[in-house]
């Protein structure tokens, strides 16, 4: 056995409804998967209709808490860009509290511009530096003792005398993810701030490198190196014989042999392989990319064939 956490990710700005998504989400807890996380966007990417259009990741996550019962919940990634660090603080908090403890936040600095242009979002030039005051500040608020306030004099953010509530259910706050590629930035901010990194679409030789540039950044914060997890997003396109793996993959718009390089592709056994792989390096989790959202035999086929195997 292998040791890897499968979770089900999802991209909802490319079409899909809250139905879809609660259909999705519901599908996964009953088959066994970890989580249910999505991506939180408001605009579609390449040749998507992006039909009926798109959901909040925030307003989605909350229904899926009063409607699912053991699956965890969580965005990779929640756009820096989005919210006031305060107002996200609360919303999570909210939500976590909603599904009895079952939230994660997956924070990043945003990226997309043209979603930001078609929704009158704000897209300022300095993301990541805004990123590390929101990360400071959410888990700021979150950490401050009930009955103390909190107070941050930042650069693009004040607080003052905030009562910092409510508080999280979890103990001592929902785990935040922090993410990305980037070699001295993300990983000094994955090891201040997050209880999980995680390498979006990295090929294992990438993913190597990545988790080694953040247990340096670890190690130079004098922080041990097994209080953090490490995971993987992942594109998957499962099949049973190479025509249903085609199949897939045009569903997708996408062809056999990309996605065999640069996801989890090709046959359950093939798809063993490669997470076994990442977990050598020190992977404990696998967010599986899914974006065939009516194709719920997919989720089946890994569910049966691979989780068991994996888990």
């Amino acid at each position: 056995m292998i040791g890897m956490q499968l979770r089900i990710f999802t991209e909802p700005q490319q079409g899909a409804s809250y139905d879809t998504l609660l259909t999705v989400a519901k599908a996964a807890e009953d088959l066994g998967y970890d989580a249910f996380f999505r991506s939180d966007h408001y605009l579609r990417m390449g040749d998507a209709d992006g039909l009926p259009g798109p959901t909040d990741a925030w307003i989605t996550l909350a229904g899926l808490a009063r409607e699912t019962k053991r699956i965890r919940l969580g965005t990779l990634m929640t756009a820096a860009t989005f919210r006031l660090p305060g107002v996200l603080a609360i919303q999570v908090a909210q939500v976590d509290a909603m599904s009895g403890g079952r939230v994660e936040l997956g924070l990043g600095a945003g990226w997309y511009a043209e979603e930001h242009n078609a929704y009158g979002i704000p897209f300022p030039k300095e993301k990541f530096a805004r990123l590390e005051e929101q990360l400071e500040i959410v888990t700021g608020l979150w950490d401050t003792p009930v009955g103390k306030t909190f107070d941050h004099a930042g650069t693009y953010y004040t607080l003052t005398d905030s009562p910092a509530l409510p508080k999280p259910v979890q103990h001592p706050h929902p785990p935040v993810l922090v993410g990305g590629h980037g070699r001295t930035r993300t990983p000094a901010l994955a090891a201040r701030f997050a209880d999980e990194f995680n390498t979006p679409f990295s090929t294992l030789d990438e993913a190597e490198r990545e988790f080694g540039w953040v247990r340096e950044a670890m190690r130079t914060a004098g922080r041990a190196e097994d209080s953090m997890v490490f995971s993987n997003a992942l594109v998957a396109c499962v099949g049973r014989t190479d025509g249903e793996v085609a199949r897939r993959a045009a569903a997708i718009k996408r062809e056999p042999d990309e996605l065999r390089s640069n996801g989890l592709a090709g046959s359950p056994a093939e798809v063993v392989d490669k997470i076994g792989r990442f977990a050598e390096l020190g992977s404990t989790r696998i967010y599986l990319q899914i974006l065939d959202l009516s194709d719920l035999d997919h989720l089946e086929l890994i569910a049966s064939e691979v989780m068991p195997q994996v888990a």
